[in-house]
């Protein structure tokens, strides 16, 4: 009821399909790393301040006027600011747009965002206090993106799609690991030290032999695999987060498996709905991983982590309590 009205406009609100793609995608994926800092590292702050009705809504507003400027702000690095290649789905080579040019670098420092949260629990900086953290975070991960991107996709190292497809890969081992299965079973490792190199190098080992197997024996190209990841994320995260593993609480291989064949459901509608439209400059697994990374993953992390099931919380809370 929450997620489904957001959706749709991400998927398809500007232009249709692809022009949604060429403008909303840099911009959700530029709003993730606030996200994750509103949700994960400020609490909810600074929404917390107003009522809970409104709470969610003020946060939501933060995150909006982040994406535009963080979206700015990578257009920038790339090529130079320019709002028409922001906002212009038909903009012309004579604009700076963002899709694809600035993805590598959004996807990355969401990715590094997650990592700073989940894979290293947000040491060293919670020693912070809330508000500081969040932002030595972001600027963290922004820094590590650009390193990342100069040094690999600037220099030709690595594509860009490519690039990018192994974020949306290291992705997909940050959500089953820590969302999906939470942490297990390297939680078992009490000292925090080891537990989180064990916790990064998990998802760093993981990452590269999936891609590895994905785009060698599988043949899959980089915008496949960014569809396929992006559509495990997705599903791991209705499954973890939305759902909460219900309609009753399930075991950690039956969540896994709960998340396949909720994932490959979502890349198969997906595809076939991609398939009847004609793209003109953009893929249709492209816009299979917009709609399954942003259009579903975004809105599910807003009424979760940020709006906190508002407006049905008592619903929920009651529905969670009954045998």
């Amino acid at each position: 009821m929450f997620v489904v009205p957001f959706a749709v406009p991400l998927a398809f609100g500007v232009g249709g399909a692809e022009g949604s793609l060429f403008v909303l995608g840099p911009l959700a994926t530029f709003a993730l790393p606030v996200v994750a800092v509103i949700a994960f590292w400020w609490e909810d702050w600074p929404g917390t301040r107003l009522r809970s009705a409104w709470a969610g809504w003020a946060d939501t507003a933060l995150v909006i006027v982040g994406a535009v400027a963080l979206t700015v702000a990578g257009q920038a690095v790339t090529a130079r600011p320019d709002l028409a290649g922001i906002f212009d789905p038909g903009a012309g080579p004579e604009h700076a747009a963002t899709f694809p040019a600035t993805m590598p670098l959004a996807g990355a420092a969401f990715v590094v965002m997650l990592q700073l949260t989940l894979a290293c629990e947000r040491w060293p900086l919670d020693r912070l206090d809330r508000t500081w953290s969040g932002i030595l975070a972001l600027i963290t991960a922004w820094a590590v993106a650009l390193l990342l991107t100069r040094t690999l996709v600037a220099s030709g190292v690595v594509g860009g799609a490519d690039f990018g497809a192994l974020m949306v890969t290291t992705g997909m081992w940050q959500t089953v690991l820590f969302v999906v299965l939470q942490g297990w079973p390297l939680d078992r490792i009490e000292s925090r030290a080891p537990r989180l190199l064990a916790n990064n190098a998990a998802v760093a080992v993981g990452a590269l032999l999936t891609y590895a197997a994905l785009s060698a024996p599988a043949g899959l190209g980089a915008d496949t695999i960014s569809a396929v990841c992006g559509c495990v994320i997705a599903g791991g995260l209705l499954v973890g987060i939305l759902f909460e593993g219900r309609p009753r609480p399930v075991r950690r291989w039956r969540a896994l498996t709960l998340v396949a064949v909720v994932s490959a459901a979502l890349f198969i509608v997906l595809t076939r709905f991609a398939g009847t439209v004609l793209w003109q400059r953009a893929t249709a697994s492209d816009w299979v991983a917009h709609a399954a990374l942003n259009a579903i993953g975004l809105p599910v992390i807003l009424h979760v982590g940020i709006g906190r099931r508002w407006p049905f919380p008592r619903i929920w809370n009651e529905r969670k309590d009954t045998p």
